[in-house]
């Protein structure tokens, strides 16, 4: 049972490959239903004062994909970003940067999901109120796909809602790089690393790209 929050040595001393290896353990111990568990109430107490979080994901706000729970993580473990669709904007890369470059995170991973609802919005061109909006950032990687995939181009075609999950991923984390000269930079300099991944509603299972 964990019941020792990450401190700042402990956190300085960690390399992005070992953080990653961390959250990839952690959501093997989920897939096989082996969760570590926590003592909540000691973790609440040492980090009142401070936190030192190895990661920050990007993930979707799907209610299937608790993201603390699916990475078997606990208490001042890692940041969470959540917006439908899992990309960035101005504020999503403000957060990232802080959690980075400010609290010392050593790692930036964007998990999507199988069978995202925003995706699908976007394969079938939903127009919504500010959800419009919210599904332009989504479209390059549906344009992509178009590109890649035999078939319709819609969200009745699985193979190309998941090829438009596995874009969307990617793209976003080229504009990450291209948007944030702060986290390009602390990525070449090996300070950080930016990784993508997506989630299998199925199996549970995080498989990285």
């Amino acid at each position: 049972m964990k019941n020792t929050a990450i401190t700042k040595d402990v956190q300085s001393a960690m390399t992005p490959n070992s953080v990653l290896q961390d959250l990839l353990e952690g959501n093997n111990r989920f897939v096989s239903g082996n969760l570590e568990g926590a003592d909540n109430s000691a973790l609440v107490q040492q980090t009142t004062s401070g936190q030192f979080p190895k990661a920050v994901v990007l993930s979707c706000i799907d209610s299937r994909v608790p993201v603390e729970t699916v990475l078997d993580q606990a208490i001042g473990d890692i940041f969470v970003a959540r917006v439908a669709g899992n990309f960035e904007n101005a504020d999503i890369l403000g957060s990232l940067e802080y959690s980075c470059k400010v609290a010392g995170s050593k790692l930036v991973l964007v998990m999507g999901h199988e069978a995202c609802g925003a995706v699908k919005a976007a394969c079938d061109g939903v127009e919504l109120g500010n959800i419009t909006h919210l599904l332009s950032n989504i479209m390059p990687a549906v344009r992509q796909s178009a590109e890649e995939v035999e078939g319709e181009t819609t969200s009745s075609n699985k193979n190309f809602v998941a090829k438009t999950v596995e874009n969307n991923v990617k793209l976003t984390m080229d504009r990450i790089r291209e948007k944030s000269p702060i986290l390009k930079e602390m990525e070449e300099y090996g300070e950080i690393a930016i990784v993508g991944g997506v989630y299998s509603l199925h199996t549970g299972k995080v498989e990285m790209l």
